[in-house]
């Protein structure tokens, strides 16, 4: 188990940014410790990985909710992650021509 800080090292994010996460309902499972502080596993770390590579491509607070709670569904929403992800995707090559 981590504490916060080593997450936010491991992860390479502000330790804002994880509360907002946790608040925010974008980290699942997170456990707290006998002094009530969050404590992560790996399982966390993957997770939030994971979301900070989502939000460096622009994806919104609000789409990186949905995809969260398509993920927790399960394999039945991999056609929906597979839209948003390809949306994200066109939007982010649009921006990298218009660049050019």
């Amino acid at each position: 188990m981590y504490t916060t800080k080593e997450v936010c090292e491991q992860v390479g994010i502000s330790y804002e940014t994880l509360k907002f996460y946790c608040k925010e309902g974008l980290v699942p499972n997170v456990k707290r410790d006998k002094n009530n502080y969050r404590i992560f596993d790996e399982k966390n770390i993957a997770w939030l990985k994971g979301l900070q590579c989502l939000r460096k491509c622009g994806m919104s607070i609000k789409d990186m909710k949905l995809y969260m709670n398509y993920c927790m569904e399960g394999s039945s929403t991999i056609a929906q992650r597979k839209e948003m992800l390809d949306k994200l995707k066109e939007s982010l090559l649009k921006k990298m021509n218009e660049l050019n």
